[in-house]
């Protein structure tokens, strides 16, 4: 995966209204090009996602996503292309918390991996896209396989080469 982010819609918290607001984020042919390179696919065919912002409070927000994608991995035991169909809603809780300039870093607490914790936001300029290739770089099945393909075990060769000590050791034997 490379560093820059294959996606960005970039939508400003400070300006949703009350009623909150629905986004379509559908990828161009472009952004499935390099979403395909950012996490090592054959390819991307489909990247689409409708996410919903409430207004909790004046700092937090609910981001609510669906997120539809069809990808082509390689299969890892004949290479063969293999279609794959992603599927998933989530939630994310933001806390918008504006960084002081004077402020340290803050330590790691036992709630810094906690999924209920708020995801605190330091600008209300925040990109929609982010949660949504997290979701998407997770879901990407590790070890695709072309169905009906399973891994078998290289066949063993019936004579084993003799070890190297059992042949000292007959010299040994022959030798005492």
């Amino acid at each position: 995966m490379s560093d820059a982010p294959p996606i960005e819609r970039i939508y400003d918290l400070a300006k949703l209204s009350e009623a909150g607001d629905e986004i379509q984020i559908k990828a161009s042919a472009d952004d499935l090009t390099r979403l395909a390179q950012w996490v090592d696919l054959l390819g991307v065919e489909r990247f689409e996602s409708t996410v919903s912002l409430r207004k909790i409070s004046p700092t937090r927000f609910a981001y609510d996503a669906v997120l539809t994608a069809d990808i082509v991995q390689a299969c890892v035991v004949t290479l063969e292309p293999v279609r794959s169909h992603i599927a998933r809603s989530f939630t994310r809780e933001l806390h918008y918390t504006p960084k002081r300039h004077a402020e340290p870093e803050m330590a790691l607490t036992l709630a810094a991996g906690d999924d209920e914790v708020p995801e605190e936001i330091a600008s209300t300029r925040y990109d929609l896209a982010g949660p949504l290739l997290e979701e998407f770089s997770l879901s990407i099945d590790p070890y695709p396989r072309a169905p009906g393909v399973a891994f078998e075990l290289p066949v063993e060769q019936e004579a084993k080469p003799e070890s190297p000590f059992a042949v000292l050791k007959k010299l040994k034997g022959e030798g005492a």
